[in-house]
């Protein structure tokens, strides 16, 4: 049995066709909800409107590069360009936007840990916001769980943070994404979450300042009240960094 593709242009709920980018944010603003360039949009897509945004943004990208006077007919380098550009910002780089969250096995803390659990370095990969240039870093995350906490396999950890970090971002505002997410599904005493990442809008353009880090945090619960706990938890993600 053939599928039939899905359109690129579907009639709205008058009758007149529109472009799946226009469905999608007349059904966001109907909600009421915000879509900038960090957020999540799942719940606003329907079926095939994903390989609709994909064949719209293809068809966006080879007009971008026939502004910049690239001549993608004979240039077999640039010929299939807008559609890896598409590819890639929709299904991997900027994925986390149209992707759901992916699946997160809870476990009750059955034998009441209450010690200081380190998950990290895991790389990550993002693109800034402001330029949509790379940033590329490493996460560090510091959990002090209670009888009532729920643990979670370490792979997870990791696929949050590429699920949070995988659209376009400033760090100062992803770390608090992820960790907002964390605290909801571990309910620890204490999180800390750090981030330290090399932004190449820096590199590429502007200063081009090639060692340049950004690094920044945050804390919360008992990593706030307790100064010997950060300590601990400082000195381990030093030692793991060295």
């Amino acid at each position: 049995m053939t599928t039939k593709p899905t359109p690129l242009f579907r009639p709205d709920e008058e009758g007149t066709a529109k472009p799946a980018s226009e469905r999608i944010r007349s059904r966001l603003v109907k909600a009421n909800q915000r879509y900038y360039a960090n957020d999540n949009i799942s719940a606003f897509l329907e079926d095939g409107e994903v390989d609709a945004l994909r064949t719209e943004v293809e068809e966006k990208m080879a007009e971008v590069l026939k502004s910049l006077v690239i001549d993608t007919e004979d240039d077999h380098n640039s010929r299939e360009t807008a559609r890896r550009v598409a590819k890639m910002f929709m299904t991997e780089v900027f994925k986390g936007r149209y992707q759901p969250m992916p699946d997160v096995t809870e476990f009750p803390n059955v034998e009441k840990l209450n010690e200081l659990l380190i998950v990290g370095p895991i790389t990550v990969r993002s693109a800034c916001s402001h330029h949509l240039c790379p940033i590329l870093g490493k996460v560090w995350i510091g959990v002090m769980p209670n009888q009532h906490s729920n643990l979670i396999g370490l792979s997870k950890y990791a696929r949050i943070c590429d699920w949070v970090m995988s659209r376009p971002q400033i760090q100062e505002e992803a770390v608090v994404q992820l960790a907002n997410i964390l605290q909801e599904k571990v309910k620890p005493d204490g999180l800390a979450v750090v981030i330290e990442a090399d932004h190449l809008c820096m590199q590429w353009r502007g200063v081009k300042d090639v060692d340049a880090l950004m690094t920044n945090s945050v804390m919360r619960g008992a990593f706030l009240t307790d100064p010997h706990l950060r300590r601990e938890f400082l000195s381990l993600l030093s030692r793991k960094s060295g």
